[in-house]
């Protein structure tokens, strides 16, 4: 009978290098999704704002709806199905559909009443207004 020695930290780093040298493989990475849509987004700042760019090709603007609470901004929508002939035998379908919502915890505190939105050619662009602090200096007396 032949006796191995198990060393379950050296398996462990084998398991990692090995998973690392896969996904290394990939020029951008790997992205795994459960579930349905999950459009993809930018998030940036200027002086000024919060920048958010979100691809929603294939979905209507009606049915994109935003909201903003404790500065946290969610994004809900759809993105529709458009497969009607069932008589079409698909070789293969990587197109992802079905109701979406992302929610992003905001850098930085908002004016929520100035946001801006617009919707063109499948994304959409809003524009969140920094709240603007004064800064004061104050002369603090020594007693």
């Amino acid at each position: 009978m032949t006796i191995f020695r198990f060393e379950p930290a050296k398996e462990v780093e084998n398991l990692s290098k090995r998973m690392k040298k896969f996904i290394d493989e990939f020029p951008d990475g790997i992205s795994f999704e459960v579930g349905g849509y999950s459009p993809r987004l930018d998030l940036a700042e200027d002086e000024k704002s919060i920048l958010i760019n979100v691809e929603l090709p294939g979905v209507s603007k009606e049915s994109v709806k935003l909201s903003i609470q404790d500065d946290i901004l969610t994004i809900k929508g759809e993105k529709k199905n458009d497969r009607e002939d069932e008589k079409i035998n698909y070789y293969r379908s990587e197109r992802l559909f079905g109701a979406f919502s992302r929610s992003i915890e905001l850098p930085v505190e908002v004016d929520v009443d100035n946001i801006g939105a617009k919707f063109e050619n499948g994304v959409l662009s809003i524009e969140l207004a920094k709240v603007q602090k004064e800064t004061k200096e104050k002369v603090i007396e020594i007693k």
